[in-house]
């Protein structure tokens, strides 16, 4: 069976089998094979082509790995667990955001711990004026999601006003060339932080302010499944969100 997975991530990345084949050191009939016969490669060879994709091992060969393995490797993404957003060590947030060198991607409600903060913010205009792709994803303040998290919570209105004033905050950066805004409306179950391969994860819990919330620091693992499924969800997201004006 032909894998049209990796097919359609050469074509979206404008690549030939003989790129690739180059890229990783293998001869142009093979990566042929792998496509159009659905072979697949050595490890050594998946994990050469999952970088050069910037994609997944498991998503382009999901039955490369054993449960075990694919249990095994997703464990290890996990550097550690904070109990709560608020135990996280506040040079974290910067740390995360210094190791990036192709993107940063925010998804939240309002996010408003990080964007009061003048020295995060010039942490993201200075990477991305560094030709990092930095995208903050903002709740919209007039959708139900956003209405219903803050009825949740019990502050109601008080979800919008928040969201409202860290657009104001984000003035500045988002006056910065390589920075983009969006609002979504989905109802969002974390906040997501990335840079690169690492990322920290929010819980969101109900009836509890996402502060109170635990946090999962995770750095993808060749094989593992979580960095991608969180990444994954970061991208539909943003798919579905309107740019902010």
């Amino acid at each position: 069976m032909p894998n049209e997975r990796l097919r359609a991530a050469l074509l979206e990345q404008g690549l030939t089998p003989a790129d690739l084949a180059d890229a990783v050191g293998v001869d142009a009939k093979s990566v042929e094979r792998w496509i159009t016969l659905g072979r697949t490669p050595y490890r050594r060879h998946r994990y050469a082509v999952a970088a050069r994709l910037g994609m997944d091992e498991t998503y382009l060969w999901p039955q490369a790995l054993t449960r075990e393995q694919s249990v095994s490797a997703s464990e290890s993404e996990i550097l550690a667990i904070h109990p709560h957003r608020w135990t996280v060590p506040r040079d974290a947030w910067k740390h995360l955001f210094e190791s990036a060198e192709r993107e940063i991607g925010i998804l939240v409600y309002s996010g408003f711990f990080l964007a009061e903060d003048a020295s995060v913010m010039r942490l993201l205009s200075e990477k991305a004026e560094a030709g990092v792709r930095v995208r903050v994803l903002l709740g919209d303040p007039d959708s139900e999601a956003v209405a219903q998290r803050g009825a949740d919570e019990g502050i109601h209105d008080a979800m919008s006003a928040k969201i409202r004033n860290v657009i104001v905050l984000y003035r500045p950066l988002r006056a910065v060339e390589g920075v983009e805004f969006r609002l979504h409306g989905t109802n969002l179950y974390n906040s997501i932080y990335r840079a690169d391969d690492q990322m920290l994860v929010n819980t969101h819990v109900y009836g509890a302010p996402a502060a109170n919330a635990p946090v999962f620091h995770l750095r993808r693992i060749a094989g593992g499944g979580m960095v991608a499924t969180y990444t994954e969800s970061f991208e539909r997201v943003w798919e579905q969100a309107r740019p902010l004006d």
